[in-house]
């Protein structure tokens, strides 16, 4: 059995904070937080379907189901054990029911060519964050289970590697991801830059051949997409001034530090822009994005720890905690991501307070 799970079954029990993550919350405040947790996922155990997955549209499948899994991961549940076992076995292997003969993971068929917020569109996000799942449950299960998820980590690696090195017009989009096919002289953006890089952290965490050389050249894009700019630090593409955001410094800041860059002076800069830009009530208000935007913050300020943690937690903690519906679920009925569900706002809703915790290996400090 690998090391780093024993590790983790060992880390299960519940605790107020990791110990390499400063306590940011009091008693009352952290029991607080982990009743939202516990409602939470009880309410999304509650929206799984009879072919395994969790609701939602079928363009976010896998992806949908695979945040579910990685929520109940964040708490310590684990696949076939406890109340949530069956659950998470149940969607693990709907997850591996969706890849396609050449590696790809979508529920939905993506012929080509490129269609905006469609299949082709949303595939390589699908592909990468199922990817990142099974990376994560690897360890966790045995026997048939673990050998149909390591043969899929394999095929999918082979595609996302495919996908990253195909020719590219701009020089400075080399060792990124963008879509299936193309849409425009633009190759590569971070958004699924960093959900593809963050499936190869987690793969290698795993103990799968994952080249050095692939990680360093999608870092090496990342770094590309760093601008001092007033409305962020990191923009969606090299060179591309006008979308530099909360959202694409979150992601920036997350991908340079998995690939062991805490101290890098882009991820500093990114973590003091963070702070001026808590993720409070009023952006919860204004933004149309707040959940995903606030997993990726989480999960990066989580990574930087001390102050950047200490000053950041709270606030989103506090918005999240107020804004969970009655029923347990955090729902969002407007914005670009409304029709993937509530399902997949829960859960990120509950990865992004679970980081205290440091259960999802991908994520530990």
């Amino acid at each position: 059995m690998r090391l780093w799970f024993l590790l983790l079954v060992l880390a299960c029990a519940p605790v107020p904070a990791a110990a390499d993550l400063p306590e940011t919350l009091d008693a009352r405040q952290w029991a607080a937080v982990e009743h939202s947790v516990d409602r939470g996922l009880a309410w999304l155990a509650r929206q799984q379907v009879a072919d395994g997955s969790f609701e939602g549209h079928a363009l976010g499948q896998p992806a949908v189901t695979s945040f579910a899994i990685m929520a109940f991961l964040s708490r310590g549940h684990r696949p076939g054990v406890g109340p949530y076992g069956e659950a998470m076995t149940k969607g693990i292997d709907f997850v591996l029911g969706t890849q396609r003969p050449n590696g790809l993971f979508t529920y939905a068929d993506a012929p080509p060519p490129y269609q905006h917020r469609e299949a082709p569109h949303t595939a390589t996000y699908n592909h990468a964050i199922a990817g990142l799942m099974l990376g994560e449950v690897y360890g966790m299960c045995q026997g048939k289970r673990s050998d149909r998820i390591r043969v899929a980590i394999e095929k999918a690696l082979d595609l996302s590697w495919g996908l990253q090195f195909q020719a590219k017009e701009r020089p400075e989009d080399q060792g990124g991801w963008r879509y299936l096919y193309k849409r425009d002289e633009v190759d590569s953006d971070l958004s699924v830059t960093g959900w593809q890089l963050m499936f190869l952290r987690s793969a290698k965490n795993a103990e799968f051949d994952v080249p050095k050389e692939f990680i360093d050249a999608a870092m090496g894009f990342v770094k590309r997409c760093y601008i001092s700019h007033r409305d962020g630090t990191f923009t969606y593409s090299p060179g591309d001034r006008g979308d530099a955001s909360e959202t694409m410094t979150g992601i920036g800041a997350l991908s340079l530090a998995l690939g062991g860059l805490h101290q890098d002076p882009q991820v500093l800069e990114a973590g003091d822009f963070l702070l001026e830009h808590p993720m409070d009530a009023n952006f919860y208000r204004r933004d149309n994005r707040y959940h995903y935007t606030a997993y990726y913050c989480a999960q990066a300020m989580a990574q930087l720890g001390g102050r950047y943690w200490q000053e950041f937690y709270p606030t989103v903690a506090s918005t999240l905690v107020n804004a969970q519906d009655d029923d347990g679920s955090w729902e969002y009925d407007h914005g670009r991501d409304a029709k993937f569900g509530d399902a997949y706002f829960t859960s990120l809703a509950v990865l992004t307070l679970t980081p205290p915790y440091q259960l999802l290996p991908i994520y530990q400090r």
